[in-house]
């Protein structure tokens, strides 16, 4: 089977490496790929976004299956034109994509369908936004309707801070069309975590659990990122709770999308807050998570490529599949400034020249913002590296990643130094 992979960061570093694993592979071709992706495919300068330029590359190289990694592309209809062209797609169409690519169309479909969520209201201009925020009082959330990068959800602790969120949407425009319409809702007390299921638009598979780390700083402190790190599994997602999610959440939410004539296909990924009352919805995303899926891949005991070609054609999933019993820990390696500005083409030691890790123990790193330049390995993003590592217990897998980031450097890194910790707490109480 020949496939071609979508997307250039460290969630398609994690995607190739396990697909490229597959006995029924015959080739790979990652369009754009990066420096380590490089190693498990052939990169294709090829943008993401380039509907027209993906479309004639799968046809011309004649792929079986078409992996899409991002939202971006799903969300402008890539799934929809390669359907159309006879192609077999891993991931949604645009109709169904809505689940991340529109917030308002989110909770509004978890509305009607009675799925589990925070109360909200929708919101086109900032004077109304500012009155529901007074009428629920502070603490609140405010989100970009559209897509932020990971960026578009700012918890704000006082009104002052809703105030100036709500600015930043409408007035300032910082999110540019994403924030012109806004969803504000309740501020939901609880653990979070991050809950994977694979879907043909019938069935449902589910995944495992991990925990995200949003914000830049130790702690939960600063603004959010696109993730700093994540680890697998989540032990605040019991099996008790596990099914209740599948009962309350995502079973219900695959019937209501096709219910309404965009079935979904493909992984769903369920941001959960774990409350006092039960899981509740704080968003859903089409893919997978990044860096979640640095976290998980490497725990799936057994080929992904079958599980990804059965989503595309419809052709049903199995009851279950195998994990190993190893906890994994992703620790994220971002440039200086990260998710402001910060400067890229700094040079990264550590690694090899392919940007591979020698002699890892039970580690390995996945490129999400890097590039070759003039032969040499350069940091070219925010978050530049995951480094991922396994163990025997969760605490294990903290201190190979940590061991494994102290091999690596470059300027101004920075990354999170306590990734994992409410795992670890978890562990360490009677």
């Amino acid at each position: 089977m020949k496939a071609l992979l979508v997307g250039g960061g460290g969630r398609e570093h994690a995607l190739a490496w396990k697909i490229a694993q597959s006995p029924l592979l015959s080739g790979l071709v990652v369009a754009p790929g990066n420096p380590g992706i490089a190693r498990h495919g052939r990169c294709v300068p090829v943008r993401d976004t380039a509907v027209d330029d993906l479309l004639a590359l799968a046809l011309a190289e004649r792929v079986d299956l078409v992996v899409v990694g991002p939202e971006a592309p799903l969300a402008l209809g890539l799934g929809d034109r390669l359907r159309a062209a006879g192609l077999a797609v891993f991931g949604p169409s645009a109709a169904a994509a809505r689940l991340e690519s529109s917030k308002a169309f989110a909770k509004d479909l978890m509305a009607r369908h009675g799925i589990p969520t925070a109360r909200f209201r929708v919101f086109d201009g900032p004077g109304p936004a500012r009155a529901f925020c007074r009428e629920m009082g502070a603490p609140v959330v405010v989100k970009t309707d559209g897509l932020a990068g990971g960026k578009g959800a700012i918890v704000c602790r006082t009104l002052e801070e809703a105030d100036g969120a709500i600015a930043l949407c409408f007035e300032e425009r910082a999110f540019g069309e994403a924030g012109l319409r806004v969803v504000v809702e309740e501020f939901m007390v609880g653990e979070e975590v991050s809950f994977f299921a694979l879907s043909d638009g019938a069935t449902i598979l589910p995944l495992a659990a991990a925990q995200d780390h949003k914000t830049v700083f130790d702690d939960d402190q600063g603004p959010n990122t696109g993730g700093m790190g994540a680890h697998s599994p989540a032990p605040v997602m019991d099996e008790a709770t596990a099914e209740r999610v599948m009962a309350e959440i995502l079973r219900p939410t695959i019937a209501a999308m096709a219910q309404e004539g965009a079935p979904y296909s493909g992984v769903l990924y369920a941001g959960l807050m774990i409350t006092g009352e039960g899981p509740r919805v704080v968003e859903f995303n089409c893919r997978f998570g990044d860096p979640e899926c640095q976290a998980i891949l490497p725990r799936l005991d057994q080929d992904l490529l079958p599980l990804l070609d059965a989503v595309a054609r419809g052709r049903g999933l199995p009851a279950s599949v195998r994990w190993r019993s190893d906890a994994s820990v992703c620790v994220v390696m971002a440039s200086g400034g990260y998710p402001g500005k910060y400067e890229t083409g700094r040079p990264i030691a550590g690694l090899d020249p392919d940007g591979a890790l020698p002699g890892a123990e039970g580690a390995q790193v996945f490129h999400a913002g890097t590039a070759l330049r003039d032969g040499a390995l350069v940091t070219a993003g925010g978050r530049v590296l995951g480094v991922q590592a396994l163990g025997s217990d969760i605490r294990e897998a903290v201190r190979r990643a940590y061991a494994t980031v102290a091999r690596i450097g470059f300027a101004g890194a920075h990354f999170r130094t306590d990734i994992g910790r409410r795992a670890l707490a978890r562990q360490e109480s009677p």
